[in-house]
């Protein structure tokens, strides 16, 4: 049986390490420092420990006194270690003559060597490495040193350089999953909590509307100019309530589904699936939110077109997501509608049933937005559902390439798929989901109530 391709690639790197540790020939001591060094980087966790671990195994093996240097913000380089007093909390500044350089170098009675990190993660450290250089090793007296003990004491430091950028990277990680999941909590308690005090304000203004029309008949003066500018004015608070319903709803719904703790503690999107009929509880509200921004680009919207049958679909799928799904959909529809080769301008939208999509006995359900217009560059469409990407015929719109990623992973973790394709009159945006009526929790989802749901004020 032939060996894969992707496999033989490894298998052929260990053979050129195999060939290359011969050719080191290291003593039977380097190799016990080496595998001593690998066993206690990965029993001490934190920086403080790996970096006594490193001047430690030089001095317990070698018998020789150490300091290591590290790459700091603002091009500094600092002490953080030696052999003689151990960790340096105050990092002081390395003494003159002390640089970082790309090649080992002697100074007095000290050989200085380059400790270089992982190229491929270099732009993920806190400071910028120039050639991958992240800090220096001095070892002393250098007049002890043979050939042989400086070249192996220069693969040693690239050991060194390599665990010492996953430490770095993994202690900024830590830092930064801290900082989110507070964030995620002083969102919950200063945004979340409060939005929810608004729908007590909205149901107060409710009652005051219908007090006012109870009053419409009974205080009013005969006077028909002033009865006419209070039915006005009635008429324009109970649109306006509407519309603030509209929306509180709508960033309510959003606010809910984005900041779920659930998300932040296991690093991806978790659902609440419940039952929805798609159409009238998901797509009819979102498109309600564009209409007006539909109008004033003078895109109209023919669903006679997008194929949506009157039989309503039942769903299992999270509402607040899927919500924001359309949110995107239609925003790019109202960003990049032009007019088809008819002259028309026009959006629709519809589903479809495909059976046995998902395998046997298992159908999707195939929703679209289209949209008239220049079709999508070819070369363009295998990348469009990419995070960044944006297409080079945006015609000067402002987005950051976010969107279809977004819908991406929203149908993805509903178990979906994604695709464009492009159509006589401009270009067809769908997703595929499962056909399944009954909430189904999968490892990636939940049914718990991780944050403060939104009161309806209706």
């Amino acid at each position: 049986m032939a060996t894969p391709t992707d496999l033989e690639i490894v298998m052929t790197r260990v053979k050129e390490k195999r060939q290359a540790f011969k050719q080191y020939n290291f003593s039977f001591l380097e190799d016990d420092a080496l595998k001593t060094f690998f066993d206690l980087a990965q029993e001490y966790e934190t920086l403080d420990n790996f970096y006594r671990v490193v001047v430690s195994v030089i001095k317990e093996f070698f018998n020789l006194e150490s300091r290591l240097y590290l790459l700091a913000p603002e091009d500094r380089l600092e002490l953080v270690c030696d052999s003689i007093r151990g960790l340096y909390p105050e990092k002081p500044l390395a003494p003159a003559g002390i640089n970082l350089k790309s090649q080992a170098y002697d100074l007095d009675n000290s050989w200085l060597i380059p400790i270089r990190g992982n190229l491929l993660l270099v732009d993920r450290l806190p400071f910028y490495a120039k050639e991958q250089l992240i800090g220096m090793l001095e070892v002393f007296p250098a007049d002890r040193l043979t050939d042989h003990s400086r070249f192996f004491l220069e693969k040693y430091a690239n050991r060194i350089g390599y665990n010492l950028h996953a430490k770095i990277i993994a202690e900024q990680n830590i830092q930064h999953i801290r900082f989110i999941n507070s964030l995620v909590a002083d969102i919950e308690h200063n945004i979340i909590v409060p939005n929810i005090s608004l729908s007590l304000h909205l149901r107060h203004l409710r009652e005051k509307i219908k007090q006012l029309k109870k009053l419409e008949g009974a205080v009013l003066p005969p006077v028909p100019e002033v009865q006419e500018q209070f039915h006005s004015l009635l008429h324009g608070l109970e649109e306006d309530y509407k519309n603030l319903e509209q929306q509180y709803k709508g960033v309510s719904l959003f606010i809910e589904s984005l900041f779920r703790p659930s998300h932040f503690q296991r690093g991806q999107l978790v659902l609440r699936r419940k039952t929805h009929r798609v159409q009238r509880e998901i797509i009819e509200p979102q498109l309600q939110m564009f209409l007006p921004r539909l109008k004033e680009r003078g895109i109209e919207i023919d669903v006679g077109l997008g194929g949506v049958p009157d039989e309503e679909i039942l769903l299992s799928v999270d509402k607040g997501l899927m919500s924001q799904v359309y949110a995107n959909l239609f925003s790019n529809a109202v960003k990049y509608t032009r007019p088809g080769p008819t002259g028309r301008k026009y959006i629709s939208y519809g589903r479809e049933i495909l059976k046995d999509y998902f395998g046997p006995g298992k159908d999707g359900v195939k929703f679209n937005v289209f949209s008239t217009g220049p079709h999508i560059p070819p070369e363009d469409v295998p990348h469009i559902f990419e995070e960044g990407y944006r297409g080079s015929n945006v015609d000067g719109e402002v987005g950051t390439g976010r969107g279809l990623y977004f819908v991406r992973n929203v149908i993805e973790t509903h178990g979906g798929v994604v695709g464009y394709e492009p159509t006589w009159e401009g270009n067809n945006f769908y997703f595929i989901l499962p056909l399944v009526a009954t909430p189904e929790v999968t490892t990636s989802e939940t049914q718990e109530a991780d944050t403060p749901r939104a009161e309806s004020p209706s």
